[in-house]
């Protein structure tokens, strides 16, 4: 009856804030190139996630990531690192992923592996 349906209410209330998280839909990350700290940078809440890089020769090497410990959803990494990769792509310039989480994306993830110079392997 009536208490259910408050019951299922208050645990929608509970749950929802999770399902509206900002980077769960990733168009709505939005990444700033940081080019003074030298790297790439997404707000979320009150922390900062970033990509730090160097850039050389026209190409990227993406030295770093940092992502906030409040943030426990385990897909936002991935979503920022495409995000990073996209926006490499758009400039017409090379990665170089130093990073090994970065590397070890870019490995798992074909479609990017277009991004990286001439005869490097990860």
């Amino acid at each position: 009856g009536k208490r259910v349906i408050e019951h299922v209410r208050k645990h929608l209330d509970e749950i929802a804030p999770l399902t509206n998280d900002s980077w769960k839909n990733i168009s709505k990350i939005i990444i700033e190139n940081n080019e003074f700290l030298r790297q790439f940078e997404v707000k979320i809440s009150d922390s900062l996630a970033r990509i730090e890089y160097a850039e050389q020769e026209r190409k990227i090497f993406l030295t770093k990531i940092h992502i906030p410990e409040t943030v426990s959803d385990k897909s936002f990494e991935e979503d920022f690192i495409v995000k990073v990769l996209e926006f490499i792509e758009s400039k017409n310039l090379r990665v170089v992923p130093t990073s090994p989480r970065i590397a070890g994306f870019v490995r798992k993830n074909k479609a990017f592996k277009h991004l990286l110079p001439v005869g490097i392997k990860l």
